[in-house]
Formats: C-alpha cells, structure tokens, sequence
C-alpha cells in the first residue's frame, strides 16, 4: 500500500497524516477480472442452454422457462430418438462430416504444410509474389468465392456430389501462413544445411528433421481446419440437393426448417439434441490436442 504524508506536516504546521492509495494495478486486475467473467458467461451461457433444453422433451421444450430443467430428465431419450428418426439418418450425416473433415480438413493441413515449409525455407523468383496472393487470399471472405465456385463445380458436373465439399475443403489460405511464419522460426536453418552436408536428401530431412519440429504448428491449423469443416454451413447449403450427403449442419437444418411446411412435423428437441451431439467431437478434438497446442503456443512466447 502506498502512503503519503500531508502537506501541512512538511511545513511544521499539523501532525503527519497518512493517506492510503489503492495501488492502481489492483483497480486494473478487477477491471480485467470483471470483464473476463462477462465474457465467460456470455461464451458459456449459449451451451448451457443448450444442455439443458436438451433434456426436456418437445412439449416441456415449448412451454418452459430456456435456462432451467423442465419436467422428465429426456435426454437419453432425446439421445435415441435423434440417431432413430428418419430412418437413423443423423447417422448418415455424421459419418459424412467425419468424410468431409478427414479428406477436406486433413488435406488442407498436408498441403498447407507443405507448401508453407517450402516457402518458409527455399528460396525462389516470385516468393514476394506469392506471398502478396497469399495474404490477400486471407483477406478474401469465403462467402465471396461461393458463387464462383458454384458455377465452376456446376460446369464439371461435380455439384450435389462429395468433391464439391472436399475440393474447396482443401485450400486453407489462413492455415498456409501460419506454417509459413512458424517453420521460419521453428526449424533452424543451421539444422537443415547440416543435414544436406551429411548427404541427406530433402524429403529425407523434411520428415526426420523438420516436421517433427513442425509439430505444434501443424496441429494448431490441424484444429482450425477441422472446427472450419465440421462447422461449414453455406458451401453445402448451395452445392448440395440430396439429403444423403448433408454434413450435419444442414441436416440439422432441414431438421428444424420442417416444422414450418406444410404437414412438417416439428422436431425442435431432436434439432437440440443432434446440435448438442455435434459439439462433443469437436470438445474431445481439442482435449485430446491441447497440450501440442499449448507447447506450440509456449515456444512461439519463447522464440518471440
């Protein structure tokens, strides 16, 4: 605590007073603490409802209060219900989200690794080019290229098939220049000319020097590739007719559109549910990778 003394004592004229001043660091951490509490509610809030209207059945859903439990525990019925109705297509719909994430995802990270090492580490007429396409590539909206690529999948006659999902999956301009700026950092050059002098060829030093390096920075576009896939709405919405090859997104859509058709049956539950489901792969993916996450995050502090 900091202290100061009155004026009137330097003079001679009173007795000394102390005066306490809150150190301004403590003003400044409980402005912070306030404002990460609001938005860890306002981020924790949306699952929270969502967990709990999972329980409720269809009618207690409509008629009770969204943020508190409502009559029967109906959750593992929900649960049932969901991979049951239509024919057990929730099913159909995660399998070809789990296709999309593998081929789309996965891909983009092999190519966005790829092609960041080599740009990060050789050398060649056009880099600055490159890398000017590049971060203007990230710049564009995804939502821009829709159209476009819509009417280029349509004159291949690739449209309401999975390619027209995967193809566009695997060019992840993001995730290209975060391998680019890592590898910079991550792999010395000292340890690649090294290994060159010992007689080691390129492909040989990229996969037993290099990408195990490379590790965090893989699975960090890893994450962001596979929570950019499994959470694609609009590219499916407009290159896909057939209800076989919805990601789960849409079908949860169409779950929830049905009500308002005409003999649509409302199935506001199963569409909680099936949303609720969605989110526990994506939750396992993180937990499971974190700790490259994290690494990666602490050398990058590191190097910095």
């Amino acid at each position: 605590m900091a202290a100061t003394a009155h004026p009137g004592a330097r003079a001679g004229r009173g007795p000394l007073v102390i005066r306490h001043q809150r150190p301004r660091h403590r003003r400044r951490s409980r402005t912070l603490t306030a404002l990460t509490t609001l938005m860890l509610v306002y981020t924790l809030l949306p699952l929270a409802w969502l967990l709990i209207n999972a329980t409720k059945t269809q009618e207690s859903l409509l008629s009770s209060f969204g943020l508190w439990f409502s009559g029967d525990f109906a959750l593992f019925d929900n649960i049932a219900q969901t991979f049951s109705y239509n024919g057990g297509v929730y099913t159909r719909w995660l399998l070809n989200t789990l296709l999309y994430v593998v081929a789309g995802a996965g891909g983009a990270t092999l190519l966005a690794t790829l092609a960041g090492y080599g740009l990060a580490k050789f050398d060649f007429p056009g880099k600055k080019a490159v890398f000017a396409v590049v971060i203007g590539a990230v710049a564009v909206p995804g939502t821009a290229l829709a159209v476009p690529t819509f009417l280029l999948f349509s004159d291949m006659g690739l449209t309401n098939t999975p390619l027209a999902i995967i193809i566009p999956s695997l060019i992840s301009p993001f995730g290209l220049y975060l391998i680019w700026t890592y590898a910079a950092d991550a792999v010395p050059k000292e340890i690649l000319e090294s290994a060159r002098v010992d007689g080691a060829g390129e492909f040989r030093t990229f996969f037993r020097i290099s990408l195990p390096l490379l590790g965090p920075g893989i699975v960090t576009v890893l994450l962001f590739n596979v929570v950019a896939t499994w959470n694609n709405f609009f590219l499916p919405l407009i290159m896909l007719k057939d209800p076989d090859w919805y990601p789960l997104t849409l079908g949860l859509h169409a779950w929830n559109q049905q009500a308002g058709t005409a003999g649509g049956e409302a199935v506001f539950n199963l569409v909680i549910t099936g949303s609720l489901l969605t989110i526990v792969p994506l939750i396992a993916a993180f937990l499971l990778l974190q700790r490259y996450w994290q690494s990666g995050l602490a050398t990058g502090s590191v190097k910095g």
